[in-house]
């Protein structure tokens, strides 16, 4: 399914009945080692998702214009905070261009990295699982890049809790 980034209320919206749940089986990369992808940060540097390989790794796909994913920056924020020095990286990737992004950051402080994804986005959030056009989206990887498990629709912050405790229990 190709995603569409003018219809962002559906692409936003769809993804709001999962509220954290595992995303539905099927095409799922789960047990899978995560895509590669470089894209540029909001500086306009080239960034590989391998720049955190070793860490855990919260992925998170979102949007300015997508609602849910602005409520669910600061628990993304806390996260961060929280889980930083136990080697948990969190990533935000814009399925959105740069000018909407540094206008929106000026207001709204992000404290991990953001990744610009535009239309190369798509592509990405296909193959991260997410078939459906679910915004925000997250993904859960382990220490050895592994796709742990997916999340459509706005984290709660006991779901993103325990998948993050789950992953670092855990010696991959």
């Amino acid at each position: 399914m190709k995603f569409a980034l003018a219809c962002g209320f559906v692409l936003c919206c769809w993804g709001l009945a999962a509220h954290g749940a595992d995303a539905p089986s099927g095409a799922s990369p789960v047990g899978q080692r995560r895509p590669a992808f470089d894209l540029p940060d909001v500086h306009g540097k080239a960034v590989s998702m391998a720049r955190w390989d070793g860490r855990v790794i919260v992925l998170n796909f979102w949007a300015t214009w997508c609602t849910p994913c602005r409520k669910e920056i600061p628990l993304l924020n806390a996260l961060q905070t929280r889980y930083m020095k136990r080697g948990v990286q969190i990533v935000g990737l814009a399925v959105d261009n740069t000018e909407a992004v540094t206008q929106f950051m000026r207001s709204v402080p992000i404290r991990y990295p953001v990744l610009i994804g535009d239309q190369a986005g798509i592509e990405i959030i296909e193959a991260y699982g997410d078939h459906a056009g679910a915004l925000p989206y997250t993904v859960f990887i382990n220490r050895a890049g592994i796709i742990a498990s997916m999340a459509s629709g706005a984290l709660t912050e006991e779901f993103a809790r325990s998948s993050i405790e789950r992953l670092l229990a855990t010696n991959n």
